[in-house]
């Protein structure tokens, strides 16, 4: 008798297990069935916005549905990643995140709604921003170095711009900030491209923005470029020099985008994502698509993702911790 139950249990056992694969493959198999939502977390006519357009048709088809582009500004980003963390976990939402806002806004903003790692499932990498710092043509200082010496004449007196609290511009700044051993106002707007309006009108002295937001004003001359950000020089504006080279030595911020869905979404769905994502950032035609906004792309694993995620949470928190940095 106890070997018949024992039997009927791992019966029972193996069925589920059984099943419980089966359905983990149909769910793969066939989704999506409806269109799709890609949330972006800056608004309408920013590079990424301009990315997300790019990939976006080509992603719909790949998978045989509509996916739709909407746009959820604010709070660095946070705003339109909650909005997704909250969305049912079916892929039918998803939101191409930004790094400042899954490695920097946990560390920046107390009761955040939200846990990047474990209210959200890493899809893939989508592309690299290179960051900028420009100032406006009424700027008297023409280089980092007259920059450093104007900010550290005037301490707290001179404010920069940012997409918004815990961007990556608004780390990059604080970064800036922290290494030049003065204080620096920090303006935090819904995006870069106010940012770049209010630096170009003279409301702030400086911004840290995206190249794809202020590559054409600093081409029409409504706006001055001081540094790239990033260890090298960008390929997309080879003459610009690096802030570490300008200026300031051993200086270096990096901004990038994922696609994330929400926790708990089926890995079969993620997989299937993945590899369609995957495919069209590796093509020709959409690297050359988004080198004309100004970004490169960038795809992952989802494991990958997930690790890249952690160590930069990790050297964003210790600076956040060490220097006591707050969001404004």
């Amino acid at each position: 008798m106890k070997i018949s139950q024992t039997m009927s249990r791992r019966t029972f056992v193996a069925g589920s297990v059984a099943l419980a694969s089966s359905f983990s493959f149909a769910q793969g198999d066939a989704y999506p069935t409806r269109p799709i939502r890609l949330v972006v977390v800056f608004p309408a006519g920013g590079g990424t916005d301009v990315a997300a357009r790019i990939v976006a048709p080509k992603l719909a088809e790949s998978l045989g549905q509509p996916v739709v582009v909407e746009n959820r500004p604010g709070s660095g980003g946070a705003i339109g990643i909650n909005f997704v963390a909250k969305s049912a976990p079916d892929g039918y939402t998803l939101v191409l995140a930004s790094s400042g806002g899954l490695t920097a806004l946990p560390h920046l903003t107390k009761n955040l709604p939200y846990n990047p790692l474990k209210d959200l499932e890493p899809i893939s990498t989508f592309c690299v921003s290179p960051l900028v710092l420009v100032v406006g043509p009424a700027f008297p200082g023409k280089t980092v170095k007259d920059l450093i010496a104007i900010a550290r004449s005037k301490p707290g007196e001179l404010a920069y711009g940012s997409g918004g609290n815990g961007t990556a511009p608004h780390l990059a700044g604080e970064l800036f900030k922290v290494m030049i051993k003065t204080n620096l106002l920090h303006v935090p707007y819904k995006g870069s491209g106010p940012g770049a309006i209010a630096t170009m009108s003279g409301e702030i002295a400086m911004s840290f923005s995206d190249m794809g937001t202020v590559r054409p004003y600093i081409n029409s001359g409504k706006l001055r470029a001081l540094g790239v950000l990033s260890k090298n020089r960008s390929a997309l504006a080879p003459e610009i020099p690096t802030i570490a080279e300008a200026g300031l030595p051993g200086y270096e911020a990096e901004g990038w985008f994922a696609v994330m869905a929400p926790g708990g979404t089926p890995t079969p769905i993620i997989e299937k994502l993945n590899s369609a994502l995957v495919s069209i950032l590796d093509s020709t035609e959409v690297k050359a698509r988004l080198y004309t906004a100004s970004l490169e792309t960038a795809f992952s694993s989802p494991a990958e993702l997930r690790s890249k995620i952690e160590r930069d949470s990790d050297k964003w928190g210790a600076l956040i911790r060490e220097h006591k940095l707050a969001a404004d």
